[in-house]
């Protein structure tokens, strides 16, 4: 159980961090645009530096497990915000799939905040370490 429990922790950070990473990476190339559509719905367009911050260097670490319940609050909120802010459009479908998407991530991250990235992963590492010197 415990196997398949640590197997399962990765694979659902690996699903979770692609979308934050390649959306963080593609940002990087097209921050202008990216600044303009933020800005056309109400949200000052230089946040979007730490929007691609948050999600690339974010995804990344929840990739890795590192700082991972942090982390994993803080793309919780990041989720139920562009959610509410970009995608609540009740009369548009794809949008509100795109919502229901968002507070999807939003669920899972925030299990992953409540659980931990589980033993394979750095916060893993650091915790069998610190077990180690204190046994």
């Amino acid at each position: 159980m415990t196997e398949t429990k640590s197997y399962a922790g990765l694979v659902a950070r690996i699903l979770l961090s692609i979308l934050f990473i390649t959306a963080g990476y593609s940002k990087l190339g097209g921050a202008e645009g990216t600044a303009a559509y933020m800005a056309s719905q109400g949200v000052p367009g230089i946040l979007v530096w730490p929007t691609i911050a948050l999600e690339l260097l974010g995804g990344l670490a929840i990739l890795v497990g590192f700082q991972t319940r942090i982390i994993a609050l803080a793309l919780a909120g990041f989720s139920v915000l562009a959610a509410l802010i970009f995608h609540l459009v009740p009369g548009d479908q794809m949008q509100m799939i795109s919502l229901y998407k968002n507070l999807g991530l939003a669920g899972g991250f925030l299990l992953l905040a409540a659980n931990g990235a589980g033993a394979l992963s750095v916060d893993g590492l650091i915790a069998g370490k610190a077990r180690a010197a204190t046994a």
